[in-house]
């Protein structure tokens, strides 16, 4: 089943529970992508890596957001984006663990020939797109820059 149908149903069961943050975060799902679907050079259809793509942009919005509103000492908003975050990552792909990060980026070095930091963009670029969804960028940023050193 594609995640729009996914949303959807969920969306109504949250309704149905009166589950506001369930609401909020599935609306916000929602609309991203509608968003996505409807813009300039669409097809009208959205690819599982488009999905993966708008949720992990959802969540890196929504984790820059609660440290804004923690420094501003409001936990009120802070807790509102939590909870968004926690409907959010329900629906994204199992992360991986640094051994398997690690793994999949040395192959990619070995297959890139990357010998020196000077080549991290090289690697980057490959590993990005490879572990796109599965990993956070920081923590593949972190590991090459420990492997090329």
């Amino acid at each position: 089943m594609a995640l729009e149908e996914t949303i959807n149903n969920d969306l109504k069961k949250a309704m149905l529970a009166k589950d506001q943050a369930g609401i909020r975060g599935l609306r916000a799902i929602k609309a991203a992508i509608l968003l996505a679907k409807t813009e300039k050079g669409s097809t009208g259809e959205v690819s599982s890596e488009k999905e993966i793509q708008i949720l992990t942009k959802m969540l890196k919005q929504r984790k820059e957001s609660i440290e804004v509103f923690e420094k501003q000492g409001r936990a009120d908003l802070a807790t509102t984006e939590q909870e968004e975050v926690a409907v959010i990552e329900k629906y994204m792909p199992a992360m991986m663990g640094d051994d398997e990060i690690k793994a999949v980026i040395e192959k990619i070095i070995a297959a890139t020939g990357a010998t020196s930091q000077k080549e991290m963009g090289k690697v980057m670029g490959a590993a990005s797109k490879e572990l796109a969804g599965k990993a956070d960028n920081k923590k593949v940023s972190e590991i090459v820059k420990s492997l090329l050193a």
